[in-house]
């Protein structure tokens, strides 16, 4: 069997994905330093939806269900930046990144209501192995569950992801739209939305953009987000979900707390327990254990002679 077929293009990306956004959080607590949540939120997906704004053309050909459809996506993700980035505030960081984790239980069941596709035992093993190394991995950090807002934000978010894997599986299948159009409209909704927000119900959160002088940090954070973290991150997810089931999606982007323990390890210098990396190893196996075609490998061999 042939490396592609064990391991095809929309995996890799997926693993690039997780690998980027667990990355991110040590960036974002970086910008957040300098600009507050809503207006760095409008200032990241506004810089894409101007970059990915010629995209738009393909928009003419969309019927009104294709366009209803993006647009959900677009408040979908929205609810998700707003519930997560709060909800990191309000609660700590294990018990985040335990609950977040939670989407990789949630999307089979949503995929099962929502698609009718029945996940297979071998994907739920996956799930169960997933769950309980994000248990190790969170708690390494001493996991609290005095359930507070920010837990009730973070865990919001879980259901939101898991929502938001099926209904873009959904919407790519109903409709011809390239990966990059589907992007550019949800980047477009999260800008106008957090401006919004900031506008109407918090304008301390307006402030004036930190110079260029004096602010390389902030703006090289800025550029990170937006050119890794969402344009490719989020044309690579949207590319993975239409050729791929969304409990696979989910598994593979799994990984995420893993790699955002090592980063926080090599770069940051955090410390990471031996349970912590045993936990991060048990995430990691898991999403690999979806990548495996298991029908293939478990298929009656034809007799030889």
């Amino acid at each position: 069997m042939t490396a592609r077929r064990l391991l095809p293009l929309s995996d890799l990306l997926l693993f690039a994905v997780a690998m980027v956004w667990g990355s991110s959080y040590g960036i974002v607590k970086s910008a957040l330093a300098f600009y507050p949540v809503l207006a760095l939120l409008a200032l990241r997906f506004g810089i894409t939806f101007c970059l990915l704004a010629v995209n738009l053309r393909h928009l003419r050909h969309a019927n009104a269900a294709a366009l209803r459809g993006v647009l959900v996506l677009g408040c979908l993700l929205l609810s998700i930046f707003l519930a997560e980035t709060f909800g990191v505030l309000h609660t700590r960081a294990a018990n985040a990144a335990f609950l977040i984790s939670l989407c990789v239980v949630l999307t089979p069941l949503v995929e099962w209501a929502l698609l009718k596709r029945r996940p297979a035992a071998a994907e739920w093993l996956a799930v169960g192995v997933s769950l309980a190394g994000a248990w190790l991995l969170a708690g390494d950090g001493a996991l609290s569950f005095d359930f507070n807002l920010g837990d009730g934000l973070i865990l919001a978010a879980a259901v939101l992801r898991a929502f938001a894997v099926c209904v873009t599986k959904r919407v790519l299948r109903a409709t011809p739209l390239p990966a990059l159009t589907v992007t550019a409209v949800q980047a477009g909704v999260v800008a106008s939305g957090s401006a919004a927000l900031a506008l109407l119900f918090a304008p301390s959160q307006w402030q004036p953009l930190p110079a260029l002088a004096g602010h390389g940090v902030f703006w090289a954070s800025v550029l990170y987000l937006v050119g890794a973290c969402t344009l490719f991150a989020f044309f690579a997810q949207n590319y993975a979900i239409g050729r791929s089931s969304p409990t696979r999606v989910s598994l593979l982007m799994g990984s995420e707390p893993a790699f955002g323990a090592l980063f926080a390890s090599v770069w940051l210098g955090e410390h990471v327990s031996m349970t912590g990396w045993i936990g991060g190893g048990m995430i990691v196996a898991a999403s690999l254990m979806a990548t495996a075609p298991w029908r293939s490998l478990f298929a009656a061999r034809p007799s030889e002679a």
